[in-house]
């Protein structure tokens, strides 16, 4: 569902993102982690539309994101790692806005945002202006939002900040879910026990580039740690 080929993103002498290559198949959790700088974000925002790369190209469901923007975005949920809310709007007000966004019909669409809504124990709110909720539920409702128009896939960018302990529990079943469901969802985290949770697959970004991939164990052994926690290696990794 998603494919990147040799992907650069340059500002001015200073390369973002350098020949990056991967692919996640319909219905895995991958996970794309690495420390502050490595490029993970250049690479979410490239992918939801928000940034061009200077080469290379990636694909959502087989369309190009920069030569077939909308149709790219259509198939895609997007929840940034500083999500804006319109603070005056309800709740409810938000989603049918992101429903016509997406030309999706809302009669259609508010059965599966009130589910959402009462998975994340924000039924009760879902009247209320935005700016009266509190951090964690803003940060639920964005990612309701990014699911309202029933997307294949899933960007997600630091999904837990703000997140309490149930939250974020509720947060990982909900991404199982709908893997299981056959949704793709591209995650980055620098909560490495989420990723470890969650990910069928996981690279390691450094520097833009990529520098290990595989399954969780996979990479403990190409480590030398199998018996080591994720974070160990990312450390191992990135930090050596």
């Amino acid at each position: 569902m998603i494919e990147i080929l040799d992907l650069t993103k340059k500002y001015g002498d200073f390369t973002a993102v350098d020949g990056l290559s991967l692919s996640v198949a319909k219905g895995e959790i991958f996970g794309f982690l690495g420390p502050n700088g490595a490029g993970k974000t250049t690479t979410i925002r490239i992918l939801a539309g928000l940034s061009l790369p200077t080469a290379g190209v990636a694909r959502i469901g087989g369309i190009d994101v920069v030569a077939n923007p909308v149709a790219a975005k259509r198939l895609t949920g997007y929840v940034p790692d500083r999500p804006y809310l319109y603070e005056k709007l309800t709740g409810r007000e938000l989603l049918r806005f992101v429903a016509d966004l997406y030309s999706k019909d809302w009669r259609e669409c508010e059965p599966k945002a009130l589910e959402l809504l009462r998975y994340f124990e924000l039924a009760d709110w879902t009247d209320a202006r935005i700016e009266n909720l509190s951090h964690g539920m803003k940060q639920k409702l964005v990612i309701v939002s990014a699911l309202v128009h029933d997307p294949t896939v899933l960007i997600v960018d630091e999904p837990m900040v703000g997140l309490d302990a149930l939250a974020q529990r509720q947060v990982k079943l909900l991404f199982r879910k709908l893997a299981d469901e056959g949704k793709t969802i591209f995650l980055t985290t620098h909560t490495l026990s989420v990723a470890e949770a969650v990910c069928d697959r996981i690279a390691i970004l450094k520097r833009g580039r990529i520098i290990a991939s595989g399954t969780t164990l996979e990479l403990k052994e190409a480590a030398g740690s199998p018996g080591s926690a994720l974070e160990d290696v990312f450390l191992e990794l990135t930090y050596e």
